[in-house]
């Protein structure tokens, strides 16, 4: 008897947990075929060291023009996921254009530049801990963490690295959680995109207009100095960039590490007592409830064989980063545990949350130290913090990209 294929998966674009979907995926292979919203074929790399593997392959190209869908125009205006094809900036640039661009806003994120900015962190952390803790009095001793706090910390701090006037911040956070959602209605995510660029458009002007010591300014300088280093697309696809990925991720971290916490009091009592310190605590978050559960995309150049299953050239590819967190295969039998004392794998590459390869986050080393940092100190201010409600009333992000919930309920004391 011919055995016959499964069909293939297809993400909830209202999005949801994905970790159970996750396992049943994973125990059929780490590459599983996909029809993405629209009726479109994809593809998504789920298993640890496949992915890991295909995170590193120069035949996985970012450009969109290798995406065969849409070069044929069986895209259609307003598909939800059509930004993270066609933005123009690093994450969809390959080869010397990657390095160009990455090159331009390195300086802005690294480990030594991103250490000088502790203290301004930490300052700001202690004065949205005083704005939560109000937020509570007046909420009747509920508050919503993730509005009150998780928003706010990277949001300001990517704003102010971007130079970004407070009038702008609110309606970015709105419009790039439409833009990452991928249940948006085409009409709505061609405004809103449209909107975000206006906006950042507006912002790039203001920079101009008053030049100051921030990334957009120098951006801008570098454009107007050699245009052949940044061209005004790839200037706004930047800030695009910069903006969504400078908080939606750590957004999403922090979130996910107080749920973590708030659900493994003995994991909390280990960090309290020494056993392991809060740098533990978001290297586990990463792994075990990763920030970005299915990134977009990469298109093969060729055919390719990853993990036994060959991938089509043009095939738009997902990184299942939260399914790689917890693969029996890479991470042992407990995958599924929440344990902040995990030993680090022998290959010390304990997860892919951040990516790997060329493309790995360039803003991984701020988020890590905006995580630690609201963490420590939101657990020392309240250290009976804990969930207002159930772990299963918690409403999902919308969409199959983001992976957190829409809002945090806590009580700050007992």
């Amino acid at each position: 008897m011919v055995e016959t294929p499964p069909l293939p998966h297809r993400p909830v674009p209202a999005g949801g947990c994905p970790h159970a979907e996750n396992a049943g995926l994973l125990a059929r292979g780490a590459v599983a075929p996909v029809v993405l919203p629209g009726g479109i074929e994809g593809m998504a790399v789920l298993g640890h060291e496949a992915l890991k593997e295909f995170l590193q392959l120069p035949e996985a190209a970012k450009n969109a023009r290798h995406f065969t869908a849409l070069s044929e125009g069986r895209i259609p205006v307003g598909w939800p996921l059509l930004t993270f094809a066609t933005v123009r900036g690093m994450t969809t640039a390959d080869g010397d254009d990657h390095r160009r661009l990455r090159g331009l806003v390195s300086r802005a994120f690294t480990p030594r530049r991103v250490a000088e900015l502790r203290p301004w962190i930490e300052e700001l952390t202690d004065a949205l801990l005083d704005d939560l803790e109000r937020a509570a009095v007046e909420g009747g001793g509920v508050a919503d963490l993730r509005r009150h706090f998780a928003l706010p910390l990277p949001m300001e701090v990517i704003c102010e690295l971007l130079g970004v006037d407070a009038e702008f911040r609110h309606r970015l956070h709105h419009l790039s959680s439409q833009v990452v959602a991928t249940d948006t209605e085409p009409g709505a995510a061609v405004a809103a995109n449209r909107e975000l660029v206006a906006v950042l458009a507006a912002v790039a002007a203001a920079r101009a207009e008053r030049p100051g010591d921030d990334l957009t300014s120098a951006l801008i300088a570098a454009r107007d100095e050699d245009g052949d280093r940044l061209g005004q697309e790839e200037l706004i696809g930047t800030l695009v960039l910069m903006i969504i990925a400078g908080h939606e991720t750590t957004l999403n971290l922090v979130t996910n590490a107080v749920r973590a916490l708030c659900g493994h009091r003995d994991q909390l009592a280990l960090v309290r007592k020494g056993e392991a310190d809060w740098a533990d605590v978001v290297e586990e978050t990463l792994r075990w409830d990763a920030p970005v559960s299915c990134f977009p995309f990469r298109y093969p150049v060729r055919d390719l064989t990853v993990d036994g299953t060959v991938i089509p050239a043009g095939t738009p590819v997902l990184a299942g980063y939260s399914a790689a967190g917890r693969d029996p295969a890479a991470h042992g039998p407990d995958a599924g545990r929440f344990d902040v004392t995990r030993p680090a794998r022998p290959d010390a590459v304990r997860h892919l949350s951040l990516g790997h390869g060329a493309h790995y986050c360039l803003g991984a080393p701020l988020a890590r130290l905006e995580a630690t940092v609201a963490l420590e100190r939101l657990f020392h201010r309240f250290p009976a913090l804990d969930l207002a409600v159930p772990e299963d009333r918690l409403a999902p992000l919308a969409g199959f990209v983001g992976n957190s919930v829409q809002a945090l309920p806590v009580r700050l004391s007992t």
